[in-house]
């Protein structure tokens, strides 16, 4: 329930900038077809937002009979901590990555780049699906996916320009200007509304949770270690034109991240590792011994 609440929150906070940014370019008049917009877009976010953002990302959907050996293990997995199966989806992408999304556990999938499966032998490669299973087990991906959508949504609104249709010629090039300066104010403001919302603390739960699914601590750390190496100068596009996103990605996908500061959108790796050499330490582990799987 309340990861419930900090959604619905959250949600309040965007509808806020979008009748916001209505009013100031549109008065009265824009705040209102604003904030029904906003209200259509949350409704059909709520219902559609991990469609929205595996759309974004192109992902196929993948089965036991075209990818048996990534089905089967994120299968076994969802076994073992008793989760609905969700679906299993790969994007075509050379950054090694993976994200969680759905509005609940029975309607979640899971979704690893091409990169993320041939840079991972299989021990690695389950302790990234168990990390994102931790998601969907904490109920982390119905705040994750909506508002990434509605975030990267706010910038649109200068696209709609009947809602700020103005007589007069002048007065539409005022508009036009106030229009642009907003679109560059708010633009990085709802990608930072979204790296302050979705709290680093959820990376951290869902590394200890996803080290006790997978039972081995060390192989998340192992794979965070190589995602972190070869990611850098991997770029992906998609995650740098809406980067509103980048919260969902195991490790941020975005060039200039990594900075374990205030605004940044996930722990640092080392911290991350650090926490997880504990855990397996507390759990008796031993080092893990590096070996290829069917993937690297």
């Amino acid at each position: 329930m309340h990861n419930h609440n900090r959604t619905f929150i959250l949600i309040a906070i965007i509808v806020a900038l979008f009748v916001t940014v209505g009013h100031l370019i549109g008065g009265p008049r824009g705040a209102m077809m604003a904030f029904f917009i906003a209200g259509a877009m949350n409704f059909y976010a709520y219902w559609n937002s991990d469609k929205i953002v595996l759309r974004m990302y192109d992902a196929h959907e993948v089965t036991a009979h075209n990818a048996p050996d990534f089905y089967c293990l994120v299968q076994d997995l969802a076994a073992k901590v008793k989760l609905p199966m969700p679906r299993v989806y790969i994007i075509s992408s050379d950054q090694p990555n993976a994200f969680a999304t759905g509005r609940n556990p029975e309607n979640a999938a899971v979704a690893a780049t091409t990169g993320l499966l041939k840079a991972l032998d299989l021990r690695q490669l389950a302790g990234v699906m168990a990390h994102e299973l931790a998601h969907i087990a904490n109920r982390d991906t119905l705040t994750m996916t909506v508002t990434a959508t509605l975030a990267g949504a706010i910038g649109h609104l200068a696209h709609l320009p009947f809602l700020f249709h103005s007589n007069r010629e002048g007065e539409q090039r005022s508009h036009n200007t106030v229009i642009h300066l907003i679109v560059m104010v708010l633009a990085p403001l709802a990608a930072m509304l979204v790296q302050l919302a979705i709290s680093r603390t959820r990376e951290y739960s869902a590394d200890e949770l996803g080290a006790i699914i997978c039972g081995d601590p060390l192989a998340l750390a192992s794979a965070l270690q190589r995602i972190e190496v070869l990611a850098q100068g991997v770029d992906n596009p998609v995650a740098e034109e809406n980067p509103a996103t980048a919260h969902m990605f195991i490790i941020n996908p975005l060039m200039h991240g990594g900075i374990d500061n205030l605004f940044a959108t996930h722990p640092s790796t080392s911290n991350r590792v650090r926490r997880l050499q504990q855990i397996a330490e507390h759990l008796g582990s031993t080092t893990i011994t590096r070996h290829k799987g069917p993937w690297g």
